[in-house]
């Protein structure tokens, strides 16, 4: 099987949640494995670009027209986007540490698993 049909494959059969869970553990692995390396400020760019990406596009979902999810659960998760882009600067300037965003990912993970399970069982 060609990677091409892997791909549409999974995609059919994995939930938008589920690809949002994926997506996020992935990325979290990254920052996790660059602070493991000891990597600091600017060296953590291409897990952090990542992050701030997958964030962005979390904040633009969460303001469009036809989004689903709950006002109060849209408005937080644009909170914290806005604050992971905040706060990334900071990790880049070496103020701040990555753990603290993996943190707010690996929160943020727990609930989606959590929705999962729930919609699974």
């Amino acid at each position: 099987m060609t990677i091409n049909a892997y791909q549409a494959a999974r995609s059919r059969a994995e939930t938008p949640r589920a690809a949002e869970l994926r997506l996020m553990r992935e990325i979290t692995g990254e920052m996790m494995a660059a602070h493991d390396a000891g990597l600091k400020g600017a060296f953590l760019m291409p897990a952090l670009y990542r992050n701030r990406e997958m964030w962005s596009v979390f904040v633009t979902d969460c303001g469009t027209r036809g989004n689903n999810l709950p006002n109060d659960l849209r408005a937080k998760i644009i909170s914290l986007g806005l604050w992971v882009d905040r706060f990334t600067s900071d990790v880049v300037a070496g103020r701040e540490s990555v753990m603290a965003l993996v943190e707010v990912n690996r929160s943020v993970m727990e609930g989606l698993a959590g929705q999962e399970r729930a919609v699974a069982a």
